[in-house]
C-alpha cells in the first residue's frame, strides 16, 4: 500500500530549515521518498492525502521512560496497567512520539504493554521493554515502586534470568544513586561491588541483551562503558575520559536533563513552568536538582560538541509532554 503526503511544511529533521511544498511517500509503513509536491501525482497506484500547508515532521522517540511512581496501596495494579496504557497511546496519538524505551517498570507492565501493541490489540507507539529497575538494597529509586532490590553476584545474575525470562528487550542496571531521592541517596556515590557489576554485566553479554546503565558520576560511567553498557544514563557528573570513552566504545549517551533543569527558577517560558507547578517537587529535590543543573549542563555540551551519540530520553511524565520538554531542554543547552 502506497501512500503520499502532500503540501506539507517538511522538518526533515536533517536539513537546518523547514522544506516547503514538499511530498512524503509511504510504502508498507515505512517512508520511502521525498518528493516535490507537483510529482505526487505520478506516483501510480498511491493514496494521495493534501496536508494543504500543514507542518511534517518524523515521529519523535523518548529513550528513557517509567509509569507513575504509585504503591500498589495508592492505585491496584490492573488500575495502574491500564493508566499506563492509555499514557502510552495518549503520546501517540496527542504528541507523535511513535518510539519509547521504558527504563523500569514494576510487574512487567511494560512487557504486557508491548504486547498488544505489537499483536494490534491496541494502537500505541514502539514500545522496548525494560521490566524491573534493578538495584541493590539500600539503592536509588526505591520509592517509585518499579525497583528490584538484589544483593551479590549471583543475586544480580538470577534476577536478570527472570527479567529475560519475562520478556523484556533490555536490562536496567543501576550503577549509582541519582538526583530524585532521599538524604542518603546522593547520585556522587556508586553502589555494586566489583564482583557484583561484573557478574550483572557478564550475564547480560553471555544472553545477548542490552544495558542502558543508570550512571552519575564518572566512575559509573567509566566502570558502566568498559564493561559493555549500550547506553549511559544520566551522567550528571563526567570527565574529558568519560567523553573519550563514551567515543572510542561508540555508546550512546542518553542525557535526561529534565531531571536537574525543570524547578520553578529554573523554567524559562509558561510550558515549562506550569510542568513544575503541578510537579509538586519538594525543595529539597528542587535544590538537589539546581545544585547539579549546572554541571550537567556543561558535560552534555561537551559531549554533543565532542560528537558522542546522544538519544532523547526524559525521565519524566506525563509522556505525552516529556519529550517536548526534554526537547526544549537539549535546544535551550545548545543542541541547535
Amino acid at each position: 500500500m502506497k501512500t503520499v503526503l502532500s503540501h506539507a511544511n517538511l522538518i526533515d529533521c536533517v536539513e537546518p530549515k523547514v522544506r516547503p511544498d514538499s511530498a512524503v511517500l509511504i510504502e508498507n509503513g515505512r517512508i520511502r521518498a521525498i518528493l516535490p509536491s507537483r510529482e505526487a501525482g505520478s506516483v501510480g497506484d498511491a493514496q494521495i492525502i493534501d496536508l494543504k500547508g500543514g507542518y511534517l515532521m518524523p515521529g519523535l522517540w523518548d529513550v528513557h521512560i517509567h509509569p507513575d511512581y504509585l504503591s500498589l496501596d495508592e492505585m491496584p495494579l490492573a488500575d495502574q496497567v491500564t493508566l499506563f496504557g492509555h499514557r502510552l497511546a495518549a503520546a501517540l496519538m496527542e504528541s507523535g512520539i511513535v518510539g519509547m524505551r521504558c527504563a523500569g517498570a514494576h510487574h512487567f507492565m511494560d512487557v504486557a504493554w508491548k504486547r498488544a501493541f505489537d499483536s494490534g490489540q491496541h494502537v500505541g507507539p514502539r514500545l522496548f521493554a525494560s521490566g524491573y529497575f534493578l538495584t541493590t538494597t539500600g539503592g536509588h529509586f526505591l520509592n517509585s515502586g518499579h525497583a528490584l532490590e538484589v544483593d551479590g553476584p549471583y543475586g544480580w545474575v538470577k534476577a536478570i534470568r527472570e527479567q529475560i525470562k519475562n520478556g523484556v528487550d533490555h536490562i536496567k542496571l543501576n550503577l549509582s544513586s541519582g538526583i530524585m531521592g532521599p538524604a542518603w541517596d546522593l547520585h556522587t556515590h556508586s553502589f555494586l561491588l566489583d564482583d557484583e557489576i561484573r557478574a550483572a554485566f557478564e550475564i547480560c553479554r553471555k544472553r545477548g541483551f542490552k544495558v542502558m546503565a543508570h550512571a552519575t558520576n564518572p566512575d559509573a560511567v567509566k566502570n558502566a562503558i568498559r564493561l559493555g553498557a549500550h547506553s549511559i544514563e544520566h551522567g550528571y557528573i563526567m570527565d574529558d575520559e568519560c567523553i573519550a570513552l563514551l567515543l572510542e566504545h561508540d555508546t550512546w549517551y542518553v542525557p535526561t536533563l529534565a531531571i536537574s533543569h525543570l524547578t520553578a527558577s529554573q523554567a524559562t517560558n509558561r510550558f515549562e513552568a506550569d510542568w513544575v507547578a503541578e510537579r509538586g517537587l519538594s525543595p529539597a529535590l528542587c535544590c538537589r536538582a539546581e545544585a547539579a543543573s549546572d554541571v550537567h549542563a556543561r558535560w552534555f555540551r561537551k559531549a554533543l560538541d565532542a560528537g558522542v551519540k546522544m538519544a532523547l530520553g526524559s525521565d519524566i511524565r506525563p509522556l505525552k509532554e516529556a519529550a517536548l520538554l526534554e526537547m526544549g531542554l537539549w535546544a535551550r543547552d545548545g543542541a541547535t
